[in-house]
């Protein structure tokens, strides 16, 4: 199911295409994780800088303005998180599909396909847990937190260890599919796009183009789906409430509704750095 991986010829890109995309995605990842949380964004609690801005642009347009604005709070650590985490997320499962398709080749091709993203997506979401936590809690304009620092100590001193995993749950229940369905629609793009002509003398372009196509739409995908999860886990991060309980709440607070809370910041934020 689709072409060759060549993640074992070009590991160190990979690694600079996770970093690119994550420093080109942290400022649409901040507007993703405002209006995922319901965190509210007005004039009393933004930098003095774009306040007279604020005052005179749509509503649905201070989060961008507010994200884009420093100060930057857990830059760094969210940029370090998103690198290594999209890397490992998918040069580990172009490995793991090789070493599948080597090692068992009678296996179903979905088993070979869905296992590895599978596998490394449940990894890194639990490694990743407590700094995503931390980041997001920074995100609040509301929050007089400065650093992850500071975040991470006051989950910690207010929630205990367990308190930096919370959400997990709902982080598995997101990370899972939006990668398993990320690769999948790759997969079955690259089957259903033209294959480039290895002797077109725009070779590297046409390439980009079509991965660029392949990519934005698996990114799409997978957003789409994993909304939801999004919410629940951020939610459950302002709260501290369990997963059912988070849900019971948003749904007794907002209807239905809280499925789509923020789906077209996390659309722009989701397809634009999958696709680099």
């Amino acid at each position: 199911m689709g072409s060759s991986s060549q993640a074992k010829e070009h590991p160190y890109s990979y690694l600079c295409a996770s970093t690119l995309s994550a420093i080109i995605n942290y400022p649409l990842w901040r507007a993703s994780a405002i209006g995922q949380s319901g965190f509210r964004v007005t004039t009393a609690n933004v930098p003095l800088t774009i306040k007279p801005l604020l005052e005179v642009v749509p509503l649905s347009f201070r989060s961008y303005m507010h994200a884009f604005a420093p100060p930057y709070k857990g830059m760094l650590a969210t940029i370090a998180g998103m690198t290594w985490a999209r890397a490992a997320i998918f040069w580990g499962s172009d490995i793991g599909k090789d070493i599948l398709q080597n090692s068992f080749p009678c296996l179903p091709s979905s088993v070979v396909t869905l296992t590895p993203p599978l596998v490394t997506s449940i990894f890194v979401q639990c490694v990743n847990q407590p700094v995503v936590r931390a980041s997001i809690t920074l995100q609040n304009p509301e929050s007089s937190l400065r650093n992850i620092r500071e975040a991470l100590r006051y989950i910690y001193s207010n929630y205990g260890v367990n308190g930096l995993w919370h959400g997990t749950s709902a982080g598995i229940l997101k990370t899972v599919p939006k990668y398993c369905t990320a690769i999948i629609v790759k997969d079955l793009m690259d089957g259903i796009l033209p294959q480039v002509d290895p002797q077109s003398p725009t070779y590297k372009t046409d390439n980009m183009v079509r991965s660029a196509c392949k990519s934005a739409t698996a990114g799409i995908a997978g957003a789409v789906l994993t909304n939801p999860f999004d919410v629940v886990r951020n939610e459950m991060f302002k709260t501290n409430l369990s997963l059912m309980d988070t849900v019971n709440k948003l749904r007794e607070e907002t209807g239905w509704k809280f499925l789509s809370r923020g789906m077209g910041k996390n659309l722009v934020a989701v397809s634009i750095p999958v696709a680099s």
